[in-house]
């Protein structure tokens, strides 16, 4: 009995001790966990609740990694905070004429986290393993802040993307995909931009994922590589 007791505190203060050493392992974790739970959403009032919570998670995880970050902690609270209020006013309390507007905010929280981490992955000449989780979680920052402006963009202008069954709006998993494939340049052409405003914002997310992976991740690989022959 005394044993449980003094190894749930120990259990505990490893993990608190985790978490402040590797931040942006949790966020990664959290958004390829969130993987799973998206393929439950539709269009309808069930799947925005859906999404409504996953934002309520993991909207404040990206907010703790940004405040980890050199970037100012400030910035990531005045996007947070709408965003976390907006998603709960549209999903929540029923006006969904607020969801763009909470989409936008989670757009740009995103992408200030991605360039929170890019800024800590880039102060310093070492590699270390929150860095390897920081580029993942870069990664999937870069992708939903997209898909959430993708949202954003079909709300306020209907029609902005075609795929399977033309005529209807993508649903948010679709978005997410196409964010996927356009950050990863993988080319899959199931959904496709159709006027200006999607087009664009297109455009920027290829100019960002080859910038990402030019840039940050190779030199990532090119560090470690350095480190290894040095060890070795």
């Amino acid at each position: 009995m005394g044993r449980s007791f003094a190894g749930g505190p120990g259990r505990e203060w490893r993990w608190h001790a985790l978490a402040k050493r590797h931040p942006s392992a949790f966020l990664l974790a959290a958004q390829l966990l969130s993987l799973l739970v998206f393929p439950l959403m539709g269009d309808g009032s069930g799947g925005r609740l859906l999404l409504g919570a996953v934002a309520l998670v993991v909207v404040p995880l990206a907010l703790w990694v940004v405040m980890r970050s050199p970037l100012m902690n400030w910035i990531g609270w005045l996007l947070a905070i709408p965003a976390m209020t907006l998603t709960v006013l549209g999903v929540w309390a029923g006006y969904e004429s607020l969801l763009p507007f909470a989409a936008v905010m989670e757009s740009a929280l995103y992408l200030y986290a991605a360039g929170g981490l890019i800024v800590y992955m880039l102060r310093d000449q070492k590699v270390t393993t929150d860095e390897l989780f920081a580029a993942g979680a870069t990664f999937t920052l870069l992708a939903w802040g997209f898909a959430y402006a993708y949202l954003a963009c079909q709300a306020w202008h209907p029609g902005s993307f075609t795929g399977i069954e033309p005529g209807r709006q993508r649903y948010w998993l679709e978005l997410l995909f196409y964010s996927f494939s356009n950050l990863s340049a993988t080319g899959l052409g199931d959904t496709l931009p159709l006027n200006a405003p999607a087009k664009v914002l297109t455009m920027l997310e290829q100019f960002a994922g080859v910038g990402y992976l030019a840039t940050v991740v190779s030199r990532l690989i090119g560090l470690t590589v350095i480190a290894g022959n040095r060890r070795g």
